[in-house]
């Protein structure tokens, strides 16, 4: 399937209510037009609110796969305009069980890697009014993911993306998903997913306290 933009998406962080208390959340992004400069460590024009839990240089980009929508809309029985999941890119051919960690593509001017799946939070409930909203999404595995940026440039809706690199590990997205959901007690996939050089470091610090836990059980 040819991979494109289907839709760019940015937005600064505003303050909205959750369960009766105000809540600053940077999910709530739009489609753009035009070309927009992406920087190190994030796109022009766009902003997250929980600075701990999002952006920095390993989530820099938010991406969504175009193809996931038809799903929810029938799921949530409700129409649902892109970026509806916060990203900043909705992309079309790149599928969490076929992209891989370190995979590296070039979007328009910018060079960027995949660096991480998208770990669902309490804001898309907030956003879409669904209480178990991040446990649909980890069951389905449809999370998006992030990438961290190589070389800085503009990029636009109708920007080309290519391909530059398959990362030798030649581990998907879904698997690193299901590792985070479920591999606490998994010694081996930790093992495994720590030997990726370029997952973002903060998964891989999230793997090896879990690594050390298990191997402290064992003496």
């Amino acid at each position: 399937m040819t991979m494109r933009i289907v839709s760019l998406n940015v937005g600064k962080p505003i303050t909205v209510d959750y369960q009766g208390k105000d809540l600053s959340t940077g999910i709530y992004k739009q489609p753009v037009k035009g070309s927009l400069f992406l920087g190190s460590l994030n796109f022009e024009g766009d902003g997250q609110a929980d600075l701990v839990h999002h952006g920095g240089v390993d989530k820099a980009v938010c991406a969504y796969p175009a193809e996931h929508y038809p799903y929810w809309e029938r799921s949530l029985d409700k129409q649902m305009e892109y970026a509806a999941f916060g990203e900043n890119l909705t992309l079309q051919g790149l599928l969490e069980d076929q992209v891989c960690i370190g995979d590296v593509y070039r979007i328009g001017d910018a060079v960027v890697q995949i660096s991480q799946p998208r770990y669902p939070c309490f804001k898309l409930s907030q956003k879409h009014g669904v209480k178990d909203m991040p446990a649909r999404v980890l069951n389905t595995g449809y999370s998006g993911f992030y990438f961290r940026v190589l070389e800085e440039g503009e990029v636009s809706a109708d920007s080309p993306v290519t391909q530059l690199e398959s990362h030798a590990s030649g581990i998907t997205v879904l698997e690193v998903l299901r590792m985070m959901k479920d591999g606490r007690k998994d010694e081996q996939g930790l093992v495994r997913m720590l030997e990726i050089d370029v997952l973002a470091s903060s998964v891989k610090s999230q793997f090896s306290k879990w690594l050390e836990a298990l191997q402290r059980k064992q003496e």
